[in-house]
């Protein structure tokens, strides 16, 4: 199993990546950034509605915590073994755990599985569409390491229909071509687990309030003032989600600490929405879960007849 205190790559002497450190524990995250506590779902759906996003507190237990972060730690562990060079797959020294996935998926991982029953995941995610009847897309988030430097391009999760040549992952058409799928209700969520505490130093995620219905372009690295730069979710605490809408514009940023900053997640459908989804987990598996996960994830399951090849790879395939 990887280390999961990597060292930093880059030199930590490196007079231009102090400066970055400095400035970041100086002026870096969302100023009066709220972090719910767990009780207040219908307030979570309210600032989901309004930002895009929203963080609520101590969703998971301590050892919770503990079991989803040495999960990450060995998923991480298989995927570094394959990229001596840390090019990443998300940028350089930036991974996504689904993206590093043959199954583009975690969910055959035991850790994964775990957090299909947590009742505030549950609770806030039926309020954000207004039913219960949702389904998961996939287990996935990413990581990122030490030496992460750059930051990655602000951009969107989701996007209007592309044809299967470019994507087969795209599935909303007006053929009037007067809506988006930015006018829409929330059609597909991201709830991140936080198996660490997110600091100012670590690559904390940056979103831009209130973008999910923005037909704007989405600046680049060289547009994106630096506000936006600074907009990140943090300090944020171990064991906490952030719950966001995939529309909002978000992107990675400098992991200038000492240890790896990761973020699994599971992805949600509305009831309404249906993107094309790989199978996740095996039928044996499958059979394991609760009533309640079941439900969840009818659609990510493999035949019976066929074996689920997991392992890693830097490419999805």
């Amino acid at each position: 199993m990887m280390d999961r205190a990597e060292a930093v790559a880059t030199e930590t002497h490196d007079p231009d990546l102090e400066r970055l450190r400095a400035y970041l524990e100086a002026n870096n995250g969302i100023r009066g950034l709220e972090i719910l506590e767990r009780r207040d779902a219908r307030h979570a759906v309210e600032i989901f509605n309004r930002d895009g996003f929203v963080v609520v507190a101590d969703v998971l237990d301590s050892g919770q915590v503990e079991f989803l972060a040495n999960g990450c730690a060995e998923v991480a562990g298989q995927i570094l073994a394959l990229d001596e060079g840390r090019r990443g797959n998300r940028g350089s020294h930036r991974y996504s755990f689904g993206g590093s996935s043959l199954t583009r998926s975690q969910l055959h991982r035991p850790e994964w599985q775990m957090l299909l029953d947590i009742p505030v995941v549950t609770e806030v995610v039926s309020g954000i569409f207004g039913s219960p009847n949702y389904v998961l897309r996939a287990a996935s988030g990413d990581f990122c390491l030490p030496g992460a430097v750059e930051y990655q391009p602000l951009h969107s999760d989701v996007r209007d229909w592309r044809d299967d040549a470019t994507t087969p992952f795209s599935a909303f058409h007006d053929p009037r071509g007067q809506l988006t799928i930015r006018d829409l209700p929330c059609p597909y969520v991201c709830v991140n687990f936080l198996p660490q505490d997110v600091t100012r130093l670590n690559g904390p995620t940056r979103q831009i309030p209130g973008t999910q219905h923005a037909r704007t372009p989405i600046p680049t690295l060289a547009e994106e003032p630096e506000w936006m730069r600074l907009s990140t979710v943090c300090p944020a605490p171990a064991g906490a989600i952030m719950v966001r809408d995939v529309r909002a514009w978000h992107g990675g940023t400098p992991n200038v600490s000492d240890a790896i900053r990761s973020i699994p997640n599971l992805e949600f459908y509305a009831p309404w929405f249906r993107e094309p989804i790989v199978p996740g987990i095996s039928y044996d598996d499958y059979r394991k879960l609760s009533e309640h996960a079941q439900r969840l994830v009818r659609h990510c399951v493999a035949d019976s007849s066929q074996p689920l090849v997991t392992g890693a790879t830097l490419r999805a395939p």
